[in-house]
């Protein structure tokens, strides 16, 4: 029951019975509309342009709506067509202006198709909801057009208002917010399970992308906490990211999206492997740059000079924590100078790769005086990147490393446990934590690491603790025993590349394990779901995404293209809306072809559960949110009526 204090401030705001009642009104009024849909997408990896796609397409969904409402209407062709204008407006309005004959007309068939489409992914919604996702200046008009019950009576009006669109040259940008307004409401909320980051060649466009949506939440992966890490100034997360992107030829994102300035590091480059061909280090090439490109030649000595200082100040790294555990990772000491090998563990093993001209045997890890002065360059350089900074700030207002959302977990990577289905006590800071709580102190601990690293239990330098949970044998967002990133560069012999998973990984295929995992974060298995990535699903070899019979799913499915080919599909969004949960494969995407047309593979939707009544707003998180609020309302009507409090 609200208390008299709180009943008083709430009477600021409604003053008397009618704002009282007319508020109670309209929350009970969205308490009863349809649940809007839930999008879930995992492991981006800076595919800007797959990820705006399976947005702008909601993951083919508005495709299948096409197809029901015009089915009658449209050809199989001219639906394809409506829903690639949605998909990629300027390009396809380009064409259109190219190839159309009567260039007006086809924007008043396009205005008319729209608005209709418009309708079939809005009418779940208040119209208030629906005006704030409409353009500043345009909108009035979208709005009417949305609202034309009475074609009879004002058809006349309808048409005037679009031929006037026309006629002020506003049609293509008429056109193209439309579209906008299209996916963004087809989209109600959208939750992304980490890593967004490393490999694909924008992320940076990804985050300008998600800054402007209204509803969206992460859940951090490993890949994501690195670069969190990067801005706090940790060089070990540093020096793993530039490793990452270096090695994935992502040159236009650090230097000219983030301005992260390289020069220091090819300097170091060029002088101390000017005679090494570096050919174990060369870039794999999935995206050209086309603004600052860089030879082979010269980017595989990049690689190679940031991959020995990684190896050198992830060492300092594990020394300075030895709760880590993570000693069975220093391997430069381990080095025999003379016979150009390395001992790993109980065996020796042959170096691909013996030139390390900056590595001083006696003090491996130390870092030469030239790159200790890169390194101070690369801290200042993340640090001070205001874009770079932006982007973290909104990972951590946004995000966490778990979220409960309507019944529903969601984590990027794994739980610890052990092969007989306990969790594991991972003892950090001299205390140990396990399940839900081992999560709530890490989110803690890596949010003061970033805004009070001086109030962090956690010591060492601010962002050790992310460099831990990128890679550590217990991090929750891991969940391997080891990071082979030296034994990959330096050993020929495959068998010591294996990175073991965690028994997380076999555990979830039944439903015992899973149920405990659901109850440790307070929820009932009997209607609780846990969405998963971090580990791509290998749909060619016979994985399945659904586990546990159906109680966890993990979705990532490969939107890498560095992955597709152990995949066999270009990633998964899973669906929840008012009817059902869904599971949906995607087809690698295509970009734009040079005669400005573009081809779109139809996803294919697994119907995973059906609900039995359809769900509401008032089934929902926020629908317990607004009862709470009526509640409230319905006290401070009460408290009118009898003259407790009195009106204004």
């Amino acid at each position: 029951m609200i208390d008299s204090r709180a009943l008083s401030l709430l009477a600021e705001k409604y003053p008397n019975i009618w704002a009282v009642s007319a508020e109670l009104i309209n929350l009970r009024a969205v308490s009863a509309l349809p649940k809007g849909t839930e999008y879930f997408l995992s492991d981006l990896h800076g595919e800007h342009e797959a990820f705006v796609h399976m947005i702008k397409s909601a993951s083919g969904i508005i495709r299948y709506k096409i197809g029901d409402y015009f089915k009658d209407i449209l050809t199989e062709k001219e639906m394809d067509e409506l829903a690639v204008l949605i998909y990629d407006a300027e390009n396809e309005i380009r064409r259109r202006k190219a190839s159309e004959k009567d260039f007006d007309k086809w924007c008043s068939d396009a205005i008319y198709h729209l608005i209709d489409v418009c309708w079939l992914v809005s009418n779940k919604y208040t119209r208030d909801k629906v005006r704030r996702r409409l353009p500043t200046y345009l909108g009035h008009a979208m709005d009417e057009l949305l609202h034309s019950e009475d074609e009879e009576n004002k058809a006349q009006y309808y048409d005037s208002i679009i031929s006037s669109v026309i006629e002020c040259g506003v049609a293509e940008t008429f056109i193209t917010d439309l579209t906008e307004v299209i996916y963004r409401l087809a989209v109600d909320q959208l939750h992304i399970i980490g890593d967004i980051f490393d490999r694909g060649a924008h992320p940076d466009r990804i985050m300008d992308y998600l800054l402007g949506l209204e509803d969206v939440d992460f859940q951090w992966g490993n890949h994501d906490v690195l670069w969190m890490g990067a801005a706090c100034g940790n060089i070990a997360c540093i020096a793993n990211v530039l490793r990452n992107n270096i090695g994935y030829n992502n040159f236009d994102m650090l230097e000219i999206g983030y301005g992260i300035n390289l020069r220091p590091l090819t300097s170091l480059a060029a002088s101390v492997y000017w005679d090494d061909p570096c050919t174990a280090f060369k870039p794999h090439v999935y995206d050209e740059n086309r603004f600052d490109p860089v030879s082979m030649k010269m980017a595989s000595k990049m690689n190679k000079a940031i991959s020995v200082i990684l190896f050198k100040v992830e060492g300092q790294c594990i020394m300075r924590h030895p709760e880590y555990k993570m000693e069975s990772r220093l391997l430069l000491d381990k080095i025999d100078w003379e016979k150009g090998a390395v001992r790993v563990g109980v065996a020796e093993w042959p170096l691909k790769d013996t030139h390390f001209p900056t590595i001083d045997p006696q003090h491996p890890y130390e870092l030469s005086k030239e790159e200790q002065f890169v390194v101070n360059a690369l801290e200042a350089s993340f640090r001070q990147s205001e874009k770079l900074q932006s982007h973290i700030r909104f990972l951590f207002e946004h995000g966490a490393l778990f979220k409960i959302v309507n019944g529903n977990l969601l984590y990027h990577g794994c739980i610890p446990m052990t092969d007989d289905g306990e969790f594991i006590d991972v003892k950090l800071a001299g205390k140990e934590h396990h399940g839900r709580a081992l999560f709530e102190y890490l989110d803690d601990q890596v949010r003061k690491h970033y805004h009070a690293p001086e109030d962090a239990v956690e010591g060492g330098d601010p962002g050790d603790l992310m460099w831990y949970l990128w890679n550590g044998s217990n991090s929750p967002l891991f969940g391997k025993d080891k990071m082979t990133t030296f034994e990959r560069l330096f050993i020929a012999d495959k068998s010591t590349h294996t990175e073991t998973k965690g028994a997380y990984y076999s555990l979830i295929n039944e439903r015992e394990p899973v149920e405990k995992i659901i109850r440790e974060f307070g929820l009932d298995p009997a209607t609780s779901r846990i969405i998963n990535g971090h580990v791509p699903v290998k749909l060619k070899d016979g994985e399945s995404p659904r586990k546990a019979d159906g109680l966890l799913y993990i979705i990532d499915g490969g939107m890498s293209k560095a992955y597709q080919k152990t995949t066999g599909i270009a990633g998964y969004t899973f669906i929840y809306n008012s009817h059902m949960m869904a599971l949906v494969e995607h087809k690698p995407y295509s970009p734009l072809q040079p005669d400005g047309t573009q081809v779109f593979h139809a996803p294919v939707m697994h119907v995973v559960e059906k609900v039995g009544k359809r769900q509401l707003v008032s089934d929902t998180d926020k629908g317990r949110v607004l009862t709470e609020q009526i509640d409230d309302l319905k006290a401070l009507l009460e408290a009118y009526r009898s003259g407790i409090i009195k009106e204004k």
